[in-house]
């Protein structure tokens, strides 16, 4: 058993060749091996996002506060709010992050195969952004 108590695990920046714009990390757990699955919370500034990417086993996304935005290649603009809950399929290339005007904040669940739990891709730019944004988003 292991117990992080609230505070012990300090807010971490993510990779900024991932993320555009500000982005923070909570860790919530990693299990240790033979187990694969880890969680962190993490918090977009409005305009902030992920680059795209994949999950060779998939992603589960809750919607924690504020407004956010996802994509699946191919696909049109998804809204997204406070109490959604989202699956992304393994391999399935996505973008996900916050509204042009709101925060978002959302828990991450992925589990690693063969240690990696993403395949990180090109960034989302700011025209595509812009002109993926739906109308009438936060």
């Amino acid at each position: 058993m292991d117990i992080r108590r609230s505070g012990s695990v300090p807010s971490q920046r993510p990779p900024s060749q991932y993320f555009t714009g500000s982005v923070w990390q909570d860790p919530v757990f990693e299990a240790q091996a033979p187990a694969r699955v880890w969680s962190v919370i993490v918090r977009f500034d409005p305009g902030a996002r992920t680059n795209w990417h994949t999950h060779p086993l998939g992603q589960t996304l809750h919607i924690l506060a504020g407004c956010g935005l996802i994509q699946k290649d191919g696909e049109p603009i998804q809204p997204l709010h406070a109490g959604d809950s989202i699956w992304i399929a393994p391999g399935e290339k996505h973008w996900h992050g916050a509204a042009p005007n709101t925060g978002m904040t959302h828990i991450a669940i992925h589990e690693a195969l063969d240690g990696s739990s993403a395949n990180w891709l090109e960034p989302v730019s700011d025209e595509q952004y812009a002109a993926l944004t739906p109308q009438g988003a936060p």
